[in-house]
């Protein structure tokens, strides 16, 4: 019912091919890299398929808007070529379904903020001032896979999952009746914004990135802003290549809360993915080549004097911010380095 929207003919048009050209997984030239997405595109075997680390980079490196990444993993799933074991993703899938009855819809004022699946870490992340009058949908752990986006599901090749599945996520947060939704984490706000609109799924309201209500909300509140004089990195998830547009955020929020966005290597398209997917892939030299990826991003951090991590993203957190505590950068989320800038302290800071 849902088909993805890609023209051959636009991309093997396209003059540098930067959609695998620039991967950081795989070494691919010009020539090699429109041989094998025209192989992908006629449902021809592709290595690509074989060595792809899903991290959606390519989304953002195709400059033709074309949805590489997408395609591929459509391609994994049609030719049976998963990403992962097979066990780890039928469990994974498994986990992702609505169930345990249906949620409660109750009458919300706007501004509305989904937190999807990550509503266990409302208490922590969503308080203080910044979000006085926010109404949340998805705070009850029993139903919260309602709201679940499952974007995820392109690690695991099972596009037909989302497919299957997102309409009827639209579906209950559109019975709030409400015009713009704020989704919390990026992958959310992807799947409105990028990948729903790239299979023909509509979406009945607008989302909001998380960053851009942060930011709006801060400039209200700009008089009780104490700048923080501090330097920090930002952890970029993989998620966030599907909305590049926004991301000019992370540094309008930095500027307004006097926090240094250290010059790293390792940054803005060239940024590298905490390593979570990478190890899940279970492939030969996964363990070696996700190490390898921690300890150049941390020692990028560290070279750039980062005081702070700064994350969004909780997959992100639980991969590295241990990692980048043992080598003497604190990690935080975005939103708690927020309301230190306001005067607030969150739960276990000192």
């Amino acid at each position: 019912m849902y088909e993805l929207k890609f023209d051959e003919n636009e991309c093997l048009s396209c003059v540098t091919c930067d959609c695998l050209t620039r991967c950081q997984y795989m070494d691919i030239d010009k020539d090699t890299a429109k041989t094998e997405m025209s192989k992908i595109f006629n449902g021809e075997d592709s290595f690509v398929l074989h060595d792809c680390r899903t991290c959606y980079a390519c989304e953002e490196y195709c400059k033709m808007g074309n949805h590489p990444f997408y395609l591929i993993v459509e391609r994994q799933e049609e030719m049976d070529i998963p990403p992962r074991p097979r066990p780890l993703i039928k469990r994974s899938v498994g986990i992702g379904i609505p169930f345990r009855g249906e949620p409660e819809i109750k009458e919300v004022k706007e501004p509305v903020l989904s937190m999807g699946t990550f509503a266990p870490l409302t208490n922590d992340l969503i308080q203080g001032k910044l979000f006085q009058g926010v109404s949340l949908i998805s705070t009850d752990p029993r139903t919260m896979f309602h709201f679940f986006c499952q974007l995820m599901y392109l690690h695991d090749a099972r596009t037909s999952v989302i497919k299957e599945r997102l309409p009827k996520t639209i579906e209950t947060i559109a019975r709030y009746n409400v015009k713009e939704v704020i989704f919390f984490h990026d992958e959310c706000y992807g799947t409105f914004t990028s990948y729903a609109p790239a299979v023909g799924i509509e979406v009945p309201f607008k989302p909001i990135h998380f960053f851009e209500y942060l930011y709006n909300r801060l400039k209200e509140l700009r008089d009780e802003i104490k700048p923080l004089n501090l330097k920090v990195a930002y952890q970029r998830p993989c998620s966030s290549r599907l909305s590049s547009d926004k991301l000019h955020l992370v540094d309008d929020i930095f500027n307004l809360i006097g926090v240094e966005h250290v010059k790293r290597e390792y940054v803005g398209e060239n940024a590298l993915c905490c390593g979570g997917t990478i190890l899940g892939q279970r492939k030969e030299g996964s363990r070696q080549l996700a190490a390898d990826v921690q300890r150049r991003n941390i020692e990028d951090m560290i070279n750039a004097g980062a005081e702070l991590c700064v994350f969004n993203c909780p997959a992100c957190w639980d991969t590295l911010a241990e990692l980048v505590a043992q080598r003497g950068i604190r990690p935080i989320y975005m939103s708690d380095l927020c309301r230190l800038a306001i005067g607030e302290k969150p739960a276990g800071w000192r």
